[in-house]
């Protein structure tokens, strides 16, 4: 089994690998201090199994694993952590175990072998009805590699016949998700101002109606405008007021 070691702290990480190197079958294949590393690691070399810390910074390990989750080849998902609180419970969805720190090596082998006789549809009902928190980043593959967008750099999505295209500071990209879960999870920092549209409020400028009385928003740093249907005028009138007087 190919394993990826994933924890913030390096002294854990090198625990971890030590208590590998002594079991038969278990082979190290790389190490990552955040979510976010581990997921360009693990696009980029498929372990069957990551051990993953759940507290780390830049991208946690609950985020991490969802977005593993939709990797064509998703690895088996053993969290560690240093926390036995009731939290954890309801996280354990997400995995196919948890471990304590300091682990044991006997734990770490009946998590292992958990994780071994799992299958790939096993791994994919884990995550069904999975209520994770709001993620921080946005996963696509472009080209035949893993790409993440921050979603605070991410200024508007705008849905398509099939796909939704994630505007962002440097670029844009295609992501096989519904403009309507993107506002269900990113509601509270975008709003919706057409049926194929959502905008950051941080980005919200101005807004502006044309001889044909047609409503557009205008985007910080974004050239062009976007229409805004009758609907969401009155609610885009209160937000760029409300920003108005709070600025």
């Amino acid at each position: 089994m190919r394993i990826l070691v994933v924890d913030d702290e390096a002294p854990a990480r090198q625990r971890l690998c030590r208590l590998l190197e002594e079991l038969d079958g278990c082979q190290v294949c790389g190490e990552a201090t955040n979510g976010r590393e581990a997921l360009l690691q693990c696009d980029r070399d498929g372990p069957d199994i990551v051990l993953m810390d759940i507290r780390m910074p830049n991208m946690d390990g609950l985020e991490a694993a969802s977005h593993l989750a939709g990797l064509e080849q998703s690895p088996a998902v053993i969290f560690t952590t240093a926390y036995g609180d009731h939290a954890l419970e309801a996280f354990d969805a997400n995995a196919v175990d948890y471990l304590l720190k300091p682990i044991r090596k006997e734990r770490l082998v009946e998590a292992l072998g958990k994780a071994r006789r799992i299958t790939k549809a096993q791994a994919g009902a884990l995550t069904d009805g999975d209520q994770s928190p709001q993620r921080t980043h946005i996963c696509a593959h472009q080209l035949g590699s893993l790409q993440l967008i921050p979603a605070a750099d991410i200024r508007y999505f705008q849905a398509g016949e099939q796909y939704v295209t994630v505007y962002f500071g440097s670029g844009e990209i295609l992501i096989d998700e519904s403009l309507k879960s993107l506002e269900a999870e990113f509601g509270r920092r975008f709003v919706r101002i057409h049926r194929n549209a959502l905008v950051a409020l941080s980005y919200l400028e101005k807004m502006e109606k044309d001889s044909d009385g047609r409503n557009y928003i205008h985007l910080r740093d974004i050239p062009g405008r976007l229409e805004v249907s009758r609907r969401h005028v009155a609610v885009l009138r209160r937000l760029l007021k409300r920003s108005s007087v709070l600025g």
